[in-house]
């Protein structure tokens, strides 16, 4: 573990390799789980506001839940999460060529809306548990990520240079040098 500002950081964190395969995993983060996406509340407010953009990149069947559900609802847990087509994928998923991909994030790229995607969703595989005096941010390995790793550890790619973008979204540039300083005597002190 590593404590970096108001952070409590995984050595996984550090220690594993990862790097998204597509082409093998198929985009099955999107059906992983007994919820929906994990969101936050001013994420909620957002995907109720970019509905109307998102409607236009989405199945009939994830409109339908989104219809039916709304465009964020709480679980059975008491999070707040986004919408499932029945209880397998996350309502917001769309399919293109065999690959499950993300409506949001397709807006997104085609610059039709500022919202990324779910932050939780970006960062995967981290999860970030939100405490009052700390965030604990924890990689969670996930059987259907192995060709995540297994191509992370060819390339010799560490969770936190992978998850790069999410992670300064959230907690900033500053504090991702900071990891980088610590990551770079995790390696040298891990050598000697």
């Amino acid at each position: 573990m590593l404590s970096l500002g108001k952070t409590i950081i995984s050595s996984a964190v550090f220690e594993e390799k990862f790097s998204c395969d597509l082409g093998k995993c198929k985009g099955h983060c999107c059906l992983q789980g007994d919820s929906g996406a994990p969101l936050e509340e001013n994420e909620a407010g957002m995907l109720e506001k970019i509905w109307p953009v998102l409607k236009t990149y989405m199945r009939p069947e994830g409109i339908k839940a989104v219809e039916q559900k709304g465009t964020s609802l709480v679980d059975a847990d008491g999070d707040l999460v986004t919408p499932l087509i029945g209880n397998a994928e996350c309502a917001y998923a769309l399919y293109d060529e065999g690959i499950y991909l993300c409506a949001i994030e397709r807006a997104w790229e085609n610059r039709q809306i500022s919202f990324r995607k779910p932050v939780s969703c970006h960062l995967f595989p981290i999860r970030i548990k939100r405490y009052k005096e700390f965030d604990a941010v924890n990689y969670e390995e996930l059987k259907i990520c192995r060709p995540a790793r297994k191509k992370g550890l060819a390339e010799d790619i560490p969770v936190y240079s992978f998850l790069r973008d999410p992670l300064i979204r959230i907690y900033g540039g500053e504090w991702y040098e900071e990891l980088l300083t610590a990551a770079r005597e995790i390696k040298k002190n891990k050598v000697v």
